[in-house]
């Protein structure tokens, strides 16, 4: 470097990548300059230059330069800087020491000098709020510092819901993520197997997906609204769940199922799901909702708004940074916000391949005739949109948001109308030329359901609530208590076996009917 260069180099004053200084005399404040650099778009450090602009050096000297490389050592992580000294040919024996550091890169540790951290706002020097000295930290070790791997001295084994456990490992076992032997296993092996356990505390992560206690986490929450119209103006709907993971997909997936015009085709012993978004594909964008949100923020929830002429789920978060709204839809990579999380749900079969998603939920809603989804954000969240199709809006005057049902919890044979298959019923609306769709042609079907004149499948209030509640596997007594009626052979049949005959519901373990960790779950493609 020549004095030449330096000239250029301050041509245009001081900036956010230009420091000048008189002297080391100022030493302190030009190192916590330095250190604003490294922690934003980098930039040149010279001593013997004045604000002015005049290049008068300074005297230099073998203690000068120790000063500087004493100070230098206060900045942590530790780093090595280079000094270019140049004499001002004006004035013999004072010279300009110039020191460069590099622009911070995505996931780079903040720097600290002397225990604090600095960074540029324009051209001034300022301390980095705690907040985003923490968002760096976890950026640069989201292993060591995302909130999912940390573990709370108050989380203990009795806060997590065991059955849950149990029933997540089932499925995946069922689907041949994990071996059989894990159903013999202890609780604390189970979560050890999802690394989720350390030096024998758990981690958060499992309270994400099992906790019994969501009231204290704030940011397990699920915010649902159907708007009037295509403005988030009127609700015709709205409602707030705290929970876990499934608890919160659950409600989500009701939430959905409850809104969106549904119809179903029985083919054979085949039933057809036939949403107006495909199913798959809204399971899946809430399901990486659910997965990838922020959750080390007390506002990390997650929201479904569903509008007359499409469906938004968003987020709290922001998208990996090697993607975009644009590039999302490409073949990529997973950059999975919650890799233990997300590793979990891969293992238990709720989660395919990492970095499939995206696709699948294109290609389903390709097939289904309508438009594949879309991306935004705003630095602050993440959400999908998904396009309805051309169909009436909603009517205020008929839509009942209470999804129970007043059952006689003492008596086996209580009335139980039998309509046809809807599953959004209890949201009646105004197109009633669509309700007809709704019901199952079963001319080929051999079971024990009821038809209308028509051949059309009839299903009672009861049997449908219990594929609304079938979202996730379920034991036959949480079925049968969902519902309010007693556990008996005689509604086991009735509410349950039924459903299996006619191809509505699947057994968890169809080789084994009467297996004591039998579950069931709605049937899917």
């Amino acid at each position: 470097m020549t004095i030449t260069d330096i000239k250029k180099l301050i041509a245009n004053d001081e900036s956010r990548v230009l420091e000048l200084k008189k002297s080391t005399g100022e030493l302190v404040k030009a190192m916590q300059t330095l250190c604003a650099f490294l922690n934003s778009d980098g930039g040149w450090l010279f001593f013997g230059i004045t604000p002015k602009l005049e290049i008068l050096g300074q005297n230099v000297t073998d203690n000068t330069q120790r000063e500087i490389a004493h100070e230098i050592t206060k900045i942590e992580p530790a780093i090595k800087l280079p000094l270019e000294i140049v004499e001002v040919p004006e004035r013999p024996c004072n010279f300009v020491i110039g020191i460069h550091v590099e622009a911070a890169k995505f996931g780079d540790a903040p720097y600290t000098y002397d225990g604090r951290a600095y960074y540029k706002v324009e051209s001034t020097t300022v301390q980095m709020p705690r907040a985003m000295f923490e968002e760096r930290l976890r950026r640069s070790n989201p292993t060591r510092f995302a909130w999912e791997s940390q573990t709370p001295d108050f989380l203990r084994l009795e806060d997590l819901d065991e059955r849950q456990i149990r029933n997540t490992v089932t499925y995946g076992i069922n689907k041949g993520r994990m071996p059989a032997s894990s159903a013999s296993e202890d609780t604390m092996t189970l979560l050890d197997k999802f690394a989720m356990v350390e030096n024998g505390k758990i981690k958060n992560a499992a309270a994400a997906l099992f906790t019994k206690r969501p009231q204290d986490y704030p940011q397990f929450l699920l915010r649902m609204a159907r708007f009037r119209g295509k403005e988030k103006r009127d609700f015709i709907d709205n409602m707030r769940v705290n929970g876990n993971f499934f608890e919160l997909l659950d409600a989500g997936l009701a939430f959905l199922f409850k809104h969106l015009n549904q119809s179903g085709v029985v083919k054979g012993l085949r039933r057809e799901e036939q949403l107006e978004i495909p199913f798959e594909a809204l399971r899946e964008a809430l399901t990486n909702a659910l997965c990838h949100r922020q959750l080390d923020s007390p506002s990390g929830s997650v929201g479904i708004a569903v509008f007359d002429d499409r469906v938004e789920i968003e987020n709290a978060g922001h998208l990996p940074n090697e993607l975009t709204v644009e590039t999302i839809k490409l073949p990529h990579r997973s950059y999975p916000q919650n890799p233990i999380i997300a590793n979990a749900l891969y293992m238990t079969a709720y989660l395919e391949s990492w970095g499939t998603g995206v696709s699948r939920m294109v290609d389903a809603c390709k097939a289904a005739g309508v438009p594949e989804p879309t991306y935004g954000t705003d630095g602050l969240f993440v959400w999908i949109t998904f396009k309805r199709p051309n169909l009436d809006t909603y009517s205020d005057t008929n839509l009942d948001t209470n999804l129970d049902t007043n059952l006689d919890t003492n008596s086996d044979t209580n009335s139980d109308t039998n309509t046809p298959l809807n599953i959004t019923d209890k949201c009646n609306t105004s197109h009633n030329q669509h309700i007809n769709s709704d019901t199952y042609s079963v001319s080929n079907l051999d079971t024990n359901l009821d038809t209308n004149s028509d051949g059309r499948l009839l299903l009672s209030d009861r049997q449908k609530e219990v594929l609304r509640y079938c979202i996730f596997p379920r034991s036959s007594k949480e079925i049968l208590e969902h519902i309010g009626v007693i556990s008996h052979q005689k509604n086991r049949e009735r509410f349950i076996n039924t459903l299996v005959d006619a191809g509505l519901l699947d057994r968890t373990q169809p080789d084994s009917p009467n297996s004591p960790n039998q579950r069931y779950v709605i049937k899917r493609k």
